[in-house]
């Protein structure tokens, strides 16, 4: 596919420049540019900035209208290009985290796949103000990559019309600031795997109902919950009963589609970083952390070649995992490179004696703690695996 930039994404990137540089001002600015882990920090001023985006057109850009004769979902039209372009004027100004991600690039196309015309007209449109914000209710305890395990049921309500549900998730990115969960249940009893799930779309603000439970990391923040439902309501089914999974593996492949490229702008300025750090401390000049950092450099690049390529594909049931498997390693890498560079003086933080105040991580040791868990959340390294080995090459499945 071409994918170089042309006259109408050098207009683009001037008007996403002058905006950014004129709202990014304040307790915005402050609040933005921390490093993996840093995703809950500063919350309420992230949602506020979130409905900045919203007022400014930049939620949800690219998203499909809906066919001819429709009406947009408040976002703005934009090319891939312009998405990228986009992406990277954001990650240049170091702009906050966004709260709203999950809601935008997973919640959103999935409807748009999936959902119904009414589905579409009543969630996105709040989503595209940053007025809504949703978590993603997959994982839990006995059913982490292995999502066909999940035990959460739902039963019909009767009265309402919806349905009731109970179980548990975890690892919930945000789920304390979340208005809405989208939540993989089991709607069919006794049914077994992948047989028998619904993609539910559940109303967090049920008191008695839905429970949420920080879990604190070893990185020192708490952006992944414990969510326990006991009963609550959910309003809507998406794709129909019973059709659960293939909406929830359309939801992931879509998640590693475009925004693989935008994640991996970001990773391009934490390799940055280290670079520098690594030239300020002298440890370039040992050739073997030399060749690691250009190997480092050489993979991204290869790892944005490959989304490029697959961007440009339509059903490959390996791209996801082969690009999961990609840049998980390479990130907990980097993560390690993070600290080495830096030598002892990696071992402590900025602590300031005079104000008493706790124990703050620096930037690399944080993206060093986090990026433990990358080749783990979102589909461990050999589920990945296993998925290229039976879908793709056709080996035969491991005895269960």
């Amino acid at each position: 596919m071409d994918f170089s930039f042309g006259p109408d994404d050098a207009a683009f990137r001037a008007e996403a420049r002058s905006w950014l540089e004129a709202h990014l001002v304040g307790e915005y600015a402050a609040e933005g540019g921390d490093g993996a882990g840093g995703e809950r920090e500063g919350a309420a001023i992230r949602r506020a900035w979130e409905r900045e985006l919203g007022g400014g057109g930049w939620i949800g850009l690219g998203w499909e209208d809906g066919g001819a004769g429709t009406e947009p979902h408040g976002n703005r039209r934009a090319t891939l290009t312009q998405q990228v372009v986009w992406a990277e004027e954001y990650a240049r100004l170091r702009a906050p985290a966004r709260a709203g991600h999950i809601g935008e690039n997973l919640l959103a196309p999935t409807l748009i796949a999936y959902g119904s015309r009414e589905q579409q007209r009543r969630f996105l449109p709040p989503v595209a103000r940053g007025e809504t914000l949703w978590c993603q209710g997959y994982s839990e305890p006995g059913a982490g990559s292995d999502l066909a395990g999940v035990r959460t049921a739902a039963v019909r309500d009767t009265e309402r019309g919806g349905h009731r549900v109970t179980g548990q998730k975890i690892w919930t990115s945000l789920a304390r600031d979340a208005d809405w969960c989208f939540v993989l249940a089991r709607t069919e009893p006794g049914s077994r795997r992948h047989h028998g799930l619904s993609f539910l779309l559940v109303p967090m603000d049920q008191p008695g109902r839905v429970e949420v439970r920080p879990i604190r990391q070893m990185s020192g923040t708490s952006e992944f919950n414990e969510v326990f439902f006991d009963g609550a309501y959910a309003e809507e089914v998406v794709g129909g009963e019973g059709n659960g999974w293939s909406v929830a593996m359309g939801l992931l492949a879509l998640e590693r589609g475009v925004s693989t490229l935008v994640q991996q702008i970001g990773f391009a300025a934490e390799l940055d970083r280290v670079v520098k750090a690594a030239v300020a401390t002298g440890a370039v000049t040992d050739p073997v952390l030399r060749e690691r950092l250009v190997r480092q450099w050489a993979e991204l690049r290869t790892m944005r070649w490959n989304a490029l390529r697959t961007l440009g594909t339509e059903g490959d049931p390996g791209a996801p995992s082969v690009a999961k498997l990609l840049w998980g390693g390479w990130h907990k890498r980097l993560g390690e490179l993070a600290v080495e560079v830096r030598g002892a003086a990696a071992a402590v933080g900025p602590y300031d004696w005079s104000s008493g105040a706790p124990y703050e991580l620096s930037e690399a040791q944080r993206l060093f703690l986090f990026t433990r868990s990358d080749t783990i959340y979102g589909g461990s390294d050999e589920i990945q695996r296993n998925i290229i080995a039976e879908r793709v090459l056709g080996l035969p499945r491991e005895p269960r």
